[in-house]
């Protein structure tokens, strides 16, 4: 299985992006293309998304290893949000000769009680009737009550593709919802005692409750060498809620 990438930037050292649950690859791009003068920057759409392949189950330590198999022989900064965040992790883990430094965006090495509101969200994206539909924003209105922020709306909306037999999700959504218990989850007892000694940087969003003082020993745990930053005015989405801000905080890392 080989999955969709896109790259930018020729010279320098190597960063690759994994995104979260219903993202592509494409999502990273305005910070792809500030980085891309000083590092060649990977951005792949994970299995289940975008334009990459489905899988017929989800696993955290399958899809690391199917993203560990994109990365070749040179160590990579891995940066992954989210659900991305828990496979560049699982990678880390996994394959640490391939992960030169790994930064955690917005998401801890723990099982969290459920999807919260991705189980909503695929539920709605699942009811929509994409056979009567003829534009876009039939779809963005249909959408309104369940999905009321229009920015996530349109963060949802970037999944609905056209073709000539009319509009499909790219996501897995069958899937997706139907293993959202193990997307929530971790695969803590298939990992054993595995550790990674890389520098690890954690990037949490202010508003958010993703990463909190209670998940800091197994973070430590399992990633010895780890600092935490916290954004202010950010929630999960920290990199599109205050990209200035993350573009630094990123930079310094990678320097």
């Amino acid at each position: 299985m080989s999955l969709h990438r896109t790259e930018l930037g020729e010279t320098g050292s190597r960063v690759v992006f994994c995104h979260g649950l219903f993202g592509q690859g494409k999502n990273w791009t305005q910070v792809a293309k500030a980085l891309s003068a000083d590092h060649r920057v990977t951005l792949l759409d994970m299995p289940n998304h975008g334009r990459s392949p489905w899988t017929e189950t989800f696993d955290y330590l399958h899809l690391a290893d199917l993203v560990a198999a994109e990365l070749g022989d040179e160590p990579v900064a891995l940066v992954g949000h989210s659900m991305g965040g828990k496979i560049s992790m699982c990678v880390a883990l996994r394959h640490p000769a391939l992960v030169e430094r790994l930064a955690v965006v917005d998401i801890a090495p723990v099982a969290y009680d459920s999807g919260r509101e991705f189980i909503g969200y695929t539920q709605t994206m699942r009811g929509l009737d994409l056979g009567s539909l003829e534009r876009r924003a039939e779809a963005d209105a249909a959408m309104a009550a369940a999905v009321p922020d229009p920015t996530v709306r349109s963060f949802l909306l970037q999944n609905l593709r056209r073709t000539d037999d009319g509009w499909h999700w790219q996501p897995n959504l069958e899937l997706l919802g139907r293993h959202m218990d193990e997307l929530a989850g971790w695969p803590s007892e298939g990992l054993g005692d595995a550790s990674y000694d890389g520098p690890v940087l954690w990037i949490g969003g202010a508003d958010s409750d993703y990463v909190s003082e209670e998940h800091a020993p197994e973070m430590d745990r399992r990633f010895p060498r780890n600092r935490r930053i916290t954004i202010k005015g950010a929630g999960h989405w920290v990199h599109s809620q205050q990209p200035e801000v993350f573009l630094e905080v990123l930079r310094r890392f990678l320097a």
